[in-house]
């Protein structure tokens, strides 16, 4: 799946007028009817057919409904989707406090209503986008929606999708679009990585990947491979590394524009693949392990987004790549390890690995003094626990923690903020070395944060985004989210990033 395959643009013209394949009207709940918002430009009489038609269907503009129906006269297109925005509030999209909500809401409709469609059609959305961020929220999702993971599939033909997309909106609302398309497809790009099955994605074909994809974008990208990193001192990466045929990498991607004053700097997880190393994981636990990368995926995803939007702030990703296998030159549990920076870590567990390669990176990154430090990984089943596969949990130092959450509202991309319980801290302490990578199982997302605290200077601004459950969909696609690699949080780094210029 490439997402440079889809054409997506804006156009004034009216919705009646447009000659595509589909044409995707929102229709909002109203009671046990349904409501055309006015900002659809939607002559009365065609306005009053269409509401008939979804009454005659027994369509009621439920959020994620959809209906297909024969255009009604005096509309060109071939056929017409009505796509439910549920209780939707139009008033709120000219409002800079309570827009979000309304946003999301185009971005799910936009994308349940292209995801529906199956056979390469074209597609002209008419939603209620009369300001550039709502065609912003809508090109995004219909972006998000068109997303079809075919690469490995010998009948590729059976899983097409729509081949262009027109946002109906104002001429003032090009650049949105144009933005949009910018972070869908970076999440998309984003999703094909946590997708791609672990015997061809390890950490330096990862490597190459991104190296490819920077290529064309003013994007600086330096590979350390497995000698340099035995040879610098990075002992989580190399530690966890040691079990695989195929060594690890520490890559930085760096997007440096000309005055930019601020420097917000990323570190990704990237365990291309988890067994558990000699702790070794239960079979059916190791079946999603492939997705145990999508830290490093985003982070590097979200430096490229900010090159394609041209963003003038500084972004730096460090993803710290390892395959953690159980070979025979594993490390083992009671081994010590010498992090990055000089600390010791005593390895218990095997299989809490992630934290290990985090802590190399999170030191690396810190020598250049960023203005904010934030690492994002699937770093443990207790996320789940706690919050649940939707939403991620952030902590860090409050201010960096609480921008991170704000940031998130405005993309949609579900997190909440959590605690650093001081007594947390004891649990991680060593007989042999500074400390153990393990502590007690209660509060384990908590806990597993405070040990990468350890690694953090004291004044740094610092977020730790746990994406264990959000990163991957085991279930069905819904709104925006497709099956399998999700893209989380590609798009509220974005977000961070350019708040951090503002600021």
């Amino acid at each position: 799946m490439t997402t440079a395959e889809l054409t997506i643009d804006a156009a004034a013209s009216e919705p009646a007028r447009s000659k595509a394949d589909v044409l995707v009207i929102g229709v909002a709940a109203d009671g046990d009817a349904v409501s055309i918002p006015s900002g659809v430009a939607l002559a009365a009489g065609v306005r009053k057919e269409l509401v008939a038609a979804a009454a005659a269907v027994g369509f009621t503009g439920k959020a994620g409904a959809l209906a297909r129906i024969p255009s009604p006269k005096g509309v060109a297109a071939g056929s017409v989707l009505l796509a439910g925005l549920g209780d939707f509030d139009e008033v709120a999209l000219e409002s800079e406090l309570d827009a979000d909500g309304a946003h999301e809401a185009l971005r799910r409709a936009a994308a349940v209503a292209v995801r529906s469609l199956t056979k390469g059609e074209s597609v002209a959305l008419a939603f209620p986008a009369q300001t550039a961020a709502a065609a912003e929220a809508t090109a995004t999702g219909a972006v998000l929606g068109s997303y079809r993971y075919t690469e490995y599939r010998s009948n590729a033909e059976e899983h097409k999708r729509v081949t262009s997309v027109t946002v109906l909106a104002p001429k003032g609302s090009k650049d949105g679009v144009a933005r949009g398309q910018f972070l869908g497809a970076a999440t998309n790009r984003c999703r094909d990585l946590v997708n791609q099955p672990p015997l061809d994605l390890y950490p330096e074909t990862f490597a190459k990947t991104v190296t490819e994809q920077a290529k064309a974008r003013k994007v600086k990208v330096t590979v350390i491979d497995e000698a340099a990193l035995e040879a610098g001192g990075y002992g989580g990466l190399t530690g966890v590394g040691k079990g695989s045929t195929r060594g690890p990498r520490l890559v930085k991607m760096e997007y440096k524009p000309r005055k930019a004053r601020k420097h917000l700097s990323l570190v990704g997880k990237g365990i291309t693949f988890d067994s558990g190393g000699l702790s070794l994981k239960p079979p059916q636990a190791m079946e999603e392990m492939k997705c145990d990368m999508g830290g490093a995926a985003a982070a590097a995803q979200a430096v490229l987004a900010a090159a394609d939007l041209e963003l003038p702030v500084r972004v730096t990703a460090w993803l710290a790549l390892a395959e953690n296998m159980p070979g025979g030159n594993a490390q083992r549990p009671s081994d010590v390890i010498r992090i990055y920076g000089g600390k010791t870590v005593e390895v218990l567990n095997t299989d809490a690995e992630g934290r290990l390669v985090l802590a190399d990176a999170l030191v690396a990154a810190q020598e250049e003094k960023p203005d904010l430090l934030i690492d994002i990984a699937t770093l443990t089943g207790a996320q789940v626990i706690a919050l649940g596969s939707r939403v991620s949990g952030v902590m860090g130092t409050n201010g960096a923690r609480n921008r991170v959450v704000l940031a998130s509202e405005v993309t949609g991309e579900s997190m909440w903020p959590m605690p650093f319980p001081e007594e947390i801290r004891s649990h991680f302490d060593s007989t042999v070395a500074d400390l153990k990578n393990t502590g007690k199982r209660e509060g384990g997302m908590l806990a597993a944060g405070v040990f990468l605290n350890e690694f953090v200077e004291k004044g740094q601004q610092w977020a730790h985004i746990d994406i264990a459950g959000p990163a991957f969909n085991s279930e069905s696609p819904w709104g925006y989210t497709a099956k399998g690699g999700t893209g989380v949080p590609v798009r509220t780094l974005v977000e961070v990033a350019e708040q951090l210029d503002r600021s």
